[in-house]
């Protein structure tokens, strides 16, 4: 049974395989993203806080999502692009990925069974659900959509 998210592994959006064992001993912030949602303006915030706390540990992994309202209908190129030039994004992207129903990613699935949603619900609601992670790879929290990056810096500090 798996018991860390550096278990798993994903695909950057550039392509290539990554351990997420890679991010050992890091505190981690796993969000699912979309680049035409009411909460994407959230990506300036996020880089704010990666920009503040990377040096201390922390790192940000965004999981571009389509199933909630086909908000990101682009390809890995087209995702990145819009990141970058939008929201000056430098924290590490990855492939778009699927985080409900059968073709649920394998560390979504286990982020849901982690850290359970309002009422005890898995489903993850919405994009820009956020898992915060601690430096042992155990999930420590799951945060609302609605939930502004900003809000979570106690957290984060807490564990860095």
């Amino acid at each position: 049974m798996t018991k860390t998210v550096y278990d798993f592994s994903a695909n950057n959006i550039q392509g290539q395989t990554v351990p997420l064992a890679d991010y050992k001993d890091k505190v981690i912030l796993i969000v699912n993203t979309a680049s035409e949602c009411g909460f994407t303006p959230q990506y300036k915030d996020l880089e704010a806080l990666y920009q503040k706390y990377q040096n201390q540990g922390l790192v940000i992994l965004g999981f571009p999502c389509n199933q909630f309202g086909n908000q990101e209908k682009g390809d890995s190129q087209s995702i990145s692009s819009f990141c970058e030039l939008n929201f000056g994004v430098t924290f590490p992207l990855f492939e778009k990925i699927e985080v409900n129903g059968d073709n649920s990613a394998p560390l979504y699935a286990y982020l849901k069974r982690e850290a359970k949603g309002l009422l005890g619900s898995e489903k993850i609601k919405w994009n820009f659900t956020k898992f915060l992670v601690n430096r042992q790879g155990q999930v420590v929290q799951r945060f609302a959509p609605t939930t502004k990056p900003m809000a979570l810096e106690k957290d984060i500090i807490d564990l860095l």
